[in-house]
């Protein structure tokens, strides 16, 4: 399965901006890499622009879910469409989108742990509903976003349900990029399976973004890693049969004993 990360340089509170980057980048890496999945970071139509959230967040199947749903389709290309700024009843969400090649969205998920030391929880609602895998390219799959890396708990809960791919979308502080790289690279190991991270670079109200977006195999090899401070692509090819093998060389999961922890 080829997957694509577009390691973006969101623009801070310019959502038509960020709507046009990443309409040219899904035209730009169908037509050079054909990938069978795109990947996106977090919060890419907004940034972190928090005290203006509630102005510049999408409604609910808004503009940016409806483009999403036709490039989608344009492109014949599985979308693993990082996470937007989305009014609900309850507040703006950080909502997670996924949506298939033919224009379907199959999974949404809103981030529960908010971020304090950014005092998320004063402009943001927590998601309600736990994190449930999906399936895309007939493999089970999940998705987090940012914060929600530092709970184990919830990796460890997709992948208990089958999921063979987590993908994780960031805007990581450079500040604690060492955490980012040995926390995902931990995901992959503990949960034997391949994470899928999407990071950002830039920054917005002082402190850069960590970049070094990347792709990790079960065994916890770095198969593709993005520069620290550069806009760019990162393409990787993976062998999803490396998960059965693993799991079944090394059964951690079936060893489990919840019970007693």
């Amino acid at each position: 399965m080829k997957i694509a990360l577009y390691q973006m340089n969101v623009q801070a509170g310019k959502p038509e901006t960020n709507r046009a980057k990443v309409q040219q980048w899904l035209k730009d890496v169908a037509e050079r890499h054909q990938p069978d999945v795109a990947v996106l970071p977090e919060m890419w139509t907004t940034g972190y622009t928090l005290s203006e959230i509630a102005q510049l967040a999408d409604e609910e199947n808004g503009q940016t879910q409806q483009m999403l749903k036709s490039l989608a389709k344009e492109h014949k290309i599985d979308l693993v469409a990082g996470s937007i700024a989305v009014k609900t009843a309850d507040g703006v969400v950080n909502r997670a989108l996924t949506i298939s090649g033919n224009g379907e969205v199959i999974s949404e998920y809103d981030k529960i742990h908010l971020v304090p030391m950014l005092d998320e929880p004063r402009y943001l609602a927590a998601g309600k509903d736990k994190v449930r895998p999906y399936e895309l390219q007939e493999t089970t799959m999940g998705s987090f976003i940012c914060y929600d890396l530092r709970f184990p708990e919830i990796a460890r809960s997709l992948a208990v349900n089958g999921a063979k791919v987590i993908y994780v979308f960031g805007e990581w502080p450079e500040a604690r990029r060492d955490h980012w790289d040995a926390l995902l690279r931990a995901r992959a190991i503990e949960n034997q399976c391949f994470i899928v991270a999407a990071g950002a670079v830039g920054s917005h109200d002082g402190p850069n973004f960590s970049g070094h977006s990347t792709v990790i195999s079960p065994w916890g090899n770095v198969l593709a890693l993005a520069s620290p401070d550069e806009e760019e692509t990162l393409v990787a090819t993976i062998d999803l049969s490396e998960v059965d093998e693993f799991r079944e060389a090394v059964p951690v999961l079936k060893n489990r004993l919840p019970a007693r922890y």
